[in-house]
């Protein structure tokens, strides 16, 4: 299997991207192409103390950059010899099974969408990523991608986030709720209400194991599998939940250094603290997939480290293996809107 890398995306480019591709081929054995300046990315191998090209990893020169001060729609064309554009299009050819970059969100969501295009029928692609909760963690689908949804854009949501459950967690049968403020189906905006409908269809139909609605603290607590929500609103409950859990770490930390007498405790329950801070930390996942492309592409976050990169790229290939793509280019038609015709595709807009 061949992953493509952004070497010059995100905040720790290009130490994090160099790194994680030298995680990844000694531990996956796949092989890992870095997209970016040849020169600088030779430079942070010797850096890592690696003179010369190992076995599985390649460099593909680009020689452009998308900043994240670069409008995000249009980036990719402006800058056509950027790691992001040339990645994207590696991927769209055949010369990659997956895309990884830890760049601008809307730029490889733009680009994505235009070069490598969504699968035919789905109206919009969806950031999934897969939070923590006492369930063992649920996807939420969406995180951002979209801020104004539709009913129709929801209901494929719930689709693709129970197929990615499904294949990506292990979840038989995944359990899907739609975020909203209440369980009763009168509840939250026109959006909500008309898409609890839809839902309720597909899952009358077994398309897809739909619960209900579900609050944000149930859904932390573990209710379902796949968090359905527009990209606003998940986006919010995303951002609430990565706050909600560096405020829990450093008030827990807080309270073990206090004395002689907490810090002794804080010895005996070590693991145990330790497993907290892997169940929150996001480098543990890697990235979000951007469901609903033609082709496996994985946004990491703009912050990661080494070691986050390297699970960027495992989640990368996990998702190219799941068949996820499959499910939803043979199902899309349970996806759409009685009423839509083929013209009016959401590749053609």
């Amino acid at each position: 299997m061949r992953i493509i890398v952004d070497a010059m995306g995100g905040d720790n480019a290009l130490k994090a991207p160099v790194q994680g591709a030298l995680q990844a081929i000694k531990e996956y054995g796949i092989e890992v192409v870095l997209v970016g300046r040849g020169e600088t990315i030779l430079e942070a191998l010797k850096q890592e103390g690696v003179a010369e090209l190992p076995h599985g990893l390649s460099i593909t020169h680009a020689d452009q950059v998308v900043e994240m001060c670069d409008n995000p729609a249009t980036a990719f064309k402006e800058k056509k010899d950027s790691s992001l554009t040339v990645g994207l299009n590696m991927v769209k050819n055949g010369e990659g099974d997956a895309f990884v970059s830890a760049g601008s969100t809307g730029a490889l969501l733009s680009g994505a969408t235009l070069l490598v295009k969504r699968v035919k029928g789905i109206r919009r692609a969806a950031m999934a990523p897969v939070v923590p909760t006492g369930g063992g963690g649920a996807v939420l689908v969406d995180c951002g991608a979209t801020a104004e949804g539709t009913p129709e854009f929801l209901l494929q949501f719930a689709f693709m986030g129970s197929y990615y459950a499904e294949r990506a967690l292990g979840r038989p049968e995944p359990k899907v709720g739609l975020l909203n403020i209440g369980a009763e189906p009168s509840k939250g905006t026109d959006l909500q209400r008309e898409a609890y409908v839809l839902l309720k269809k597909a899952g009358d139909e077994g398309r897809i194991n739909f619960v209900g609605n579900v609050e944000a603290r149930e859904a932390v607590e573990g209710a379902v599998d796949v968090i359905v929500a527009d990209g606003y609103s998940g986006n919010i409950f995303l951002k609430t939940m990565e706050g909600a859990g560096l405020f829990l770490g450093r008030e827990i930390k807080k309270m073990f250094l206090r004395n002689l007498r907490s810090k002794i405790a804080a010895l005996l329950v070590k693991d145990g603290i330790k497993q907290f801070k892997k169940l929150m930390d996001s480098g543990e996942v890697g990235g979000t997939a951007l469901l609903g492309i033609s082709k496996p592409v994985i946004k990491a976050h703009g912050s990661s480290d080494g070691y986050a990169m390297k699970n960027a790229i495992r989640q990368a290939v996990e998702f190219t293996r799941s068949g996820i793509i499959e499910d939803i280019t043979e199902n899309v038609e349970h996806m759409r809107l009685p009423a839509r015709s083929a013209a009016a595709d959401g590749n053609k807009e």
